[in-house]
């Protein structure tokens, strides 16, 4: 079973439709539940497999934990991919919209990562996290996105040295710009026609996730052209 958050749009939801048309078990997760269920039902004929969509606040411990208490298996690759932008000059940001982000992006991440570490250290499940160009360099009006990507990133890659040993695997992802629903709500407006679209991210990024008995790829940058 594959387990994919933020799969009410965007990235997620190309995602899913990817992995349905392959027949594969799904479990899709939000916060939005209508916005959940109708991609889920979208996907009902393309395959034969469940799938699932469970509603979950990922910065809060009780759903996160409702939500893996009402998992049927223990899934073989979770792919995050929830998140949330807010861009401007650091003077003009508000405390409210830089606690919202910060949760949205950094608490909820550190959450599911410790709550799929204790669940599942022992077990061979691939933990994607999905992120931004803007965990990899400094971006004027970007500051406190950028932030939280780089805390994520930081993160990730401590987490990895306490998995040395382990049979779970972290892929940290590092998408550029993508033409989606994420510009309109981060508040910065600019012209998206020629950033790749989620189809085209979600192909490159479920090729580059295909492994080998003794290989991995841990690192995926994808950029736009």
């Amino acid at each position: 079973m594959i387990l994919i958050t933020g799969a009410s749009s965007g990235l997620g939801a190309a995602l899913a439709s990817l992995y349905a048309k392959e027949n594969e078990a799904l479990t899709l997760t939000g916060r939005h539940a209508e916005r959940l269920q109708t991609v889920a039902n979208a996907l009902t004929p393309f395959s034969n497999k469940t799938i699932a969509a469970i509603t979950a606040d990922l910065a809060s411990e009780s759903s996160l934990e409702a939500l893996f208490d009402g998992l049927t298996q223990a899934p073989k690759t979770v792919i995050h991919c929830a998140g949330s932008g807010y861009f401007g000059a650091i003077e003009t940001q508000g405390a409210s919209d830089i606690h919202s982000l910060l949760n949205n992006n950094v608490t909820s991440t550190i959450l599911l990562v410790r709550e799929l570490v204790k669940r599942y250290k022992d077990q061979t499940v691939t933990v994607v996290v999905v992120m931004s160009t803007a965990a990899l360099a400094a971006k004027a009006g970007e500051s406190t996105y950028c932030a939280a990507k780089w805390a994520v990133r930081g993160f990730i890659e401590s987490v990895r040295l306490e998995l040395k040993q382990s049979p779970m695997k972290l892929i940290a992802v590092y998408p550029g710009g993508m033409d989606t629903g994420f510009w309109p709500s981060s508040g910065k407006a600019l012209d998206t026609s020629s950033f790749m679209s989620a189809d085209e991210a979600a192909g490159m990024l479920k090729q580059a996730l295909v492994a080998t008995e003794h290989g991995y790829i841990a690192d995926i940058t994808i950029q736009r052209a």
